[in-house]
């Protein structure tokens, strides 16, 4: 059936989503659960199986094959759980209305679903009418999972490598794949051909012959270029990406994947502009795999969703982007860390989130995955890594070991935030050769690594009175910039009236419009590229430098054009929106000017 929403909720953390389809699904709302930490995922399975008196069986990690099977558990219990809420608010009697009710109020107003509702109650009916009319038409949201594709992670048993299918991912996508679930696998960080191959040995990833797939793939990416080279490579293993997820490259929350310049109107706008080739293209090549493998091929044109994320903030901008770049749905993500009916957030972290201003969110280097990582200041994991660093003791206990990817001083391979990681790097540091000040700069790059497989996940032990004592309690945060402009706790009401404009939640009259809050961080990231490339004089970088600037400087172009055209929408920010542009196009030539100076 088709959505009933407009917008999504993507994976947020590792905790922070890790049961939002149990609170939301019901309501139609998607939403996308991390598939990174078995560890706390069979930890909630028992909390959840104890809450809802359901009996439950551990899976040790004695068990062979106990992370895929842990993550096959999970999924199918959130599933049964869901279904059963669902089905619940469906059969309604007259003293359980309040809850289809809330589902139809949450609905965008030029839903159809609910002027038929609103029809269905201005004449006399039955409840059992009504409940016939709710099982016909009402939709649950859909369970989908997140997959990080570079935290594919070797594994061991008693000294001996795993085979491949066993590495953290392929184990992931392995769970995800004989759960009963028919949703979406959402595939982010980039590309791993290994994962991708691994994906075509299970049967729910492929088409039958009226186009159902019932486990989609949805591709995360930052431009168009990516897209269209990830979906060949998936189609010629006779795999059909359904969705394409645009995200911005800067103004998002967690990892940020920055792309060459190229900012997010345009990127959408190419999409735009070539979706029916992408879709021709890519579809022909899907086809003719099947064909060769002898596997089913569609009788019909398989459907693709074009969606877009990072740092949406209002109706009016929710809006614009399915208008104009006919974005089938808007991924809402940092807002909803305020909602604790949505998402899995603890209350010290939920206080820090309220009171945060643009300078406390940034964009740090914590991230042991060596991608730049949005995050907030004084979160409770960093002051917990300050305490170790403090004791001349840096790092952490690593008790996850998901991203134990550094193969630098051992085989089997450590966390860049790992205790032991940090005390060999800095052993080795003492050896060099360079001056004192060389030598603190690289101590404390070495030290600022954070345990955030461990962080981003611990919210879900502490709302739930879960043991931290082989965690602890420090919790690590991943908001977007775009968290700056919310300042209160949320019920699902109040946020969905924001996003369909039926309230304003944002108190700040300050907030830039989305575009060009995310040129500045663009601009920000430049010239801390620009400052690194003055001290090493990488002629490599100061071209990449120069392609950065070119592309930035047609996003400003473009940008104008679109603005000055606009007669209707954001007549309140028109004027300063195309100042903004005017300035940065200056403040960029002078830039060049630095740049050609390296």
């Amino acid at each position: 059936m088709n959505k009933v929403h407009t917008f999504h909720i993507p994976v947020m953390g590792i905790g922070f989503t890790i049961d939002s389809p149990l609170k939301v699904a019901q309501y139609g709302i998607d939403s996308v659960i991390s598939l990174v930490d078995d560890i706390l995922i069979e930890k909630l399975r028992k909390i959840y199986s104890e809450k809802f008196e359901i009996p439950y069986t551990e899976i040790t990690n004695k068990v062979d094959d106990f992370r895929a099977k842990r993550i096959t558990s999970y999924l199918n219990f959130i599933q049964k759980q869901t279904e059963k809420k669902f089905n619940s608010l469906k059969n309604v009697t007259l003293e359980t209305t309040d809850a289809l009710k809330d589902y139809l109020e949450m609905l965008p107003e030029n839903s159809m679903l609910k002027k038929d509702f609103q029809a269905l109650m201005a004449k006399d009916f039955s409840v059992a009418q009504l409940k016939k009319w709710a099982n016909n038409n009402l939709t649950m949201g859909s369970i989908d999972v997140n997959i990080m594709t570079k935290i594919d992670k070797d594994n061991y048993h008693n000294k001996e490598k795993l085979p491949v299918e066993y590495n953290d991912a392929h184990a992931a996508l392995r769970g995800y794949a004989q759960s009963n679930l028919s949703s979406s696998l959402v595939l982010s960080a980039g590309l791993n051909s290994r994962l991708y191959s691994y994906i075509s040995n299970f049967e729910d990833f492929f088409p039958d012959e009226n186009g159902f797939i019932k486990k989609k793939i949805i591709l995360k990416v930052s431009d168009y270029r990516s897209a269209f080279i990830q979906g060949k490579i998936l189609a010629k293993k006779g795999l059909w990406v359904s969705e394409y997820r645009i995200e911005s490259g800067l103004n998002c929350g967690g990892h940020a994947f920055a792309t060459d310049g190229f900012l997010m109107g345009p990127v959408l706008k190419e999409f735009k502009e070539k979706r029916s080739e992408l879709k021709n293209q890519i579809q022909d090549l899907v086809y003719e795999t099947l064909k060769l493998e002898n596997k089913t091929i569609p009788n019909t044109d398989l459907n693709l969703k074009i969606t877009a994320q990072g740092g949406v903030g209002t109706e009016e901008e929710q809006k614009f982007l399915i208008e104009e770049y006919n974005i089938d749905s808007v991924g809402w993500g940092s807002p909803f860390l305020l909602v604790p009916e949505a998402t899995t957030v603890d209350h010290d972290t939920l206080e820090k989130l309220t009171k945060a201003k643009e300078d406390d969110l940034y964009l740090s280097n914590t991230s042991p995955l060596g991608v730049p990582f949005n995050t907030l200041k004084g979160n409770t994991k960093d002051a917990e890594k300050q305490v170790n660093i403090d004791k001349n003791r840096p790092g952490s206990s690593c008790p996850s070991k998901f991203v134990a990817l550094n193969k630098e001083f051992k085989e089997t391979g450590l966390c860049t935030a790992s205790r032991e990681y940090q005390y060999l790097k800095i052993k080795d540091l003492e050896t060099q050769d360079i001056s004192k000040e060389e030598q603190l700069k690289k101590y404390n790059e070495i030290v600022e690594k954070s345990c955030i497989c461990v962080g981003l996940g611990t919210s879900a032990l502490l709302i739930n009175k879960a043991s931290t004592v082989k965690t602890g309690d420090g919790v690590s945060v991943c908001p977007g910039p775009n968290m700056a402009y919310y300042s209160k706790i949320m019920s699902l009401k109040n946020m969905t009236d924001h996003i369909y404009g039926r309230d304003n939640v944002i108190a700040q009259t300050n907030r830039p419009n989305m575009f060009i809050k995310e040129l500045n961080l663009y601009f920000e990231y430049l010239e801390q590229k620009v400052d690194e490339v003055k001290t090493t004089l990488d002629k490599k970088q100061k071209r990449y430098l120069t392609k950065f600037s070119r592309n930035l400087k047609e996003g400003i172009t473009y940008y104008t054009d679109l603005f000055s055209k606009q007669q209707e929408r954001f007549n309140d920010k028109k004027e300063s929106v195309l100042k903004t542009l005017a300035l940065k196009e200056k403040q960029l030539q002078h830039i060049g000017l630095e740049i050609d100076k390296i």
